[in-house]
């Protein structure tokens, strides 16, 4: 499973990137506006601190402005992935951006149905919002198992990117039901990491070490 993280915040990125865990990043309009800086800038150095996709989002809700931007991020690094919104608009722009060997990320996602349409129209990348479900009482996982069934059924090449990622939990979840790549904010990539029974053993094991004397 790939991990993508989801922020627009450089620092966090440079000290993720720097475990060698991190396979890109995702970012979108929300994002990038905390930063306080001009987005073309912030997507150029995030490009810079990852040799895999970043996501960048458009703005325009018209196909014909959504292919025009989508080019334009494109040419911002060789690895940023065009992030659109599924919607017929959208899937237009991403059959037009994918004949031109631009990726593309489409987000929103909230049915099978809407996937399959993604994979259809080209998509690199879909990304189903779980915890956006969870919120209206909707499994989200149950979505991540039909997409991987569909794109299985038909071996389309549509790598699902499970988003709106809240908690380690989410991210279990999401690697048992087949995602190829899931994306979370800083904290919950972090939070992975921590389980109550490795801090207490690491505590028993430093203190045997103190009281034999051991040093390395």
């Amino acid at each position: 499973m790939k991990f993508f993280v989801d922020t627009a915040d450089t620092k966090d990125i440079a000290d993720l990137a720097a475990t060698g865990l991190i396979d890109g990043v995702t970012t979108n309009p929300s994002l990038i506006a905390k930063s306080g800086r001009p987005f073309a800038e912030v997507i150029a150095e995030i490009c810079g601190l990852t040799d895999g996709p970043v996501s960048a989002e458009v703005v325009a809700i018209d196909a014909e402005g959504m292919i025009s931007e989508g080019r334009k991020l494109a040419k911002i690094a060789e690895n940023v992935a065009v992030k659109l919104p599924l919607t017929w608009d959208g899937l237009k722009a991403c059959r037009t951006l994918a004949d031109e060997g631009i990726p593309v990320n489409v987000t929103l996602c909230f049915s099978a149905n809407q996937a399959l349409l993604a994979a259809k129209a080209g998509a690199a990348f879909i990304s189903p919002f779980i915890g956006r479900l969870d919120d209206i009482h909707i499994d989200g996982m149950e979505l991540i198992q039909e997409i991987r069934q569909i794109y299985d059924n038909y071996m389309f090449e549509t790598e699902i990117l499970a988003a709106s990622i809240r908690s380690p939990n989410h991210v279990k979840l999401s690697a048992l039901a087949g995602a190829d790549v899931m994306t979370a904010p800083p904290a919950v990539i972090r939070s992975l990491v921590s389980h109550p029974l490795t801090d207490k053993g690491l505590e028993i094991f430093l203190a045997d070490a103190k009281k034999a004397g051991i040093k390395v």
